[in-house]
């Protein structure tokens, strides 16, 4: 069976066996000729459409979607590279619907020259980018609260404990256990002062390339010789990726946190995690507040074979002080997020049971800070 149907204005495809398959599919995916006619849709994008197959088949692309539609410039540039483009954060609309936010994957189709397919999803990264724009406001609110609390909080802590010092001089046993609680709490209290002072420093980011399977590696090997003695590595690298603008030290301080929670997550016999790098071309996402895009094509990706995150807690993961752990601050992952967004980058976790991935996409090194924009 052909995906188009027998009008003069549709270039029909070749039999295809997938047509079952692609109806099947939840994502609008239609399928253009050479001359940016309709020749295939499925139900799903019927319904994005607004429109039936009978409609839709034979038409122009421009007829459906808005000719000034950055859509219309990405197949053409599909077309012309023959190579496969991300686009996220992309608004599509059309004489027959609203405009729509979507994820656009857009591919030629090697075996049939000139014609393209082009998927859209409608709740993707642009959602997630919501979630980092929400990540950096947190982690700004704690940069804020970290600098009064190094004020107001560790001065006066400093006090009672000089204070239950000498009181502890004077008391019995039973006396000087109490003065030593106190001691022990202020303690307490001021480190988790000083883990929250890591957020105020107002240095700006200097960045210079760094190589991150070097980073990754070092994170790794204080991992293996500390906290993550129980666990089993998996490395999956592509050589050729490029270096990325940022702060060595700060990328190091990521892969250990989230090295860290993944071996805590994992169990004590049997836990395995995967490290994991790749280069994703033509993976772009819109810069909040304006209309330029950036390139983030440099992925890595931190895989566990833990329970997973609890579904109502994924979309606070990366917010100061929510934690899934019995004593824990909540601010690693709080960190990682401010660390990335620093660097031009978004980290997104997906988990399900024996499989959670937190996966970080960054610009690449091309001399001046904020990798590539277009």
């Amino acid at each position: 069976m052909a995906f188009g149907l027998s009008k003069k204005s549709a270039q029909p495809l070749k039999e295809w066996d997938g047509h079952m398959l692609a109806n099947a599919m939840p994502d609008p995916l239609m399928i253009v000729d050479p001359h940016d006619r309709i020749s295939f849709v499925n139900l799903a994008a019927e319904n994005f459409f607004q429109a039936g197959v009978r409609v839709l088949q034979g038409k122009g692309l421009n007829e459906i979607i808005a000719f000034d539609s950055p859509l219309m410039t990405l197949v053409g540039q599909v077309r012309n590279r023959a190579s496969s483009i991300s686009e996220y954060g992309l608004t599509v609309d059309g004489p027959r619907m609203n405009a729509q936010n979507v994820d656009a994957q857009i591919s030629p189709i090697m075996d049939e020259p000139g014609f393209i397919i082009i998927t859209l999803r409608e709740r993707g990264i642009a959602s997630k980018l919501d979630h980092q724009l929400i990540h950096r406001g947190a982690a700004r609110s704690v940069t804020s609260m970290a600098s009064v609390l190094a004020h107001e909080i560790k001065n006066p802590l400093s006090g009672i404990r000089g204070a239950a010092q000498l009181v502890e001089m004077n008391l019995d046993s039973e006396g000087r256990s109490l003065t030593r609680l106190i001691c022990e709490e202020t303690d307490r209290i001021c480190a988790l002062v000083d883990r929250m002072e890591v957020f105020s420093d107002p240095r700006p980011l200097e960045p210079q390339p760094v190589n991150v399977h070097q980073v990754i590696e070092h994170a790794m090997h204080v991992a293996e010789n500390g906290f993550a003695k129980h666990v089993t590595f998996h490395e999956q690298y592509d050589p050729s990726i490029p270096s990325v603008p940022g702060d060595r030290d700060q990328l190091i301080q990521v892969m250990i946190n989230l090295i860290k929670n993944a071996a805590e997550a994992v169990p004590a016999e049997g836990g395995e995690i995967s490290l994991t790098t790749a280069y994703r071309h033509g993976v772009r996402v819109a810069m909040p507040g304006t209309r330029e895009r950036m390139n983030l094509p440099l992925e890595i990706c931190v895989i566990d074979n833990g329970g997973g995150v609890p579904e109502d807690m994924r979309p606070y993961l990366f917010d100061p002080f929510v934690t899934t752990k019995s004593g824990g601050t909540g601010l690693g992952l709080a960190l990682v997020a401010k660390i990335i967004g620093d660097h031009g980058g978004i980290i997104e976790c997906e988990s399900q049971p024996k499989r959670t991935i937190f996966r970080i996409m960054l610009p690449i090194f091309t001399g001046p800070f904020g990798g590539e924009t277009s």
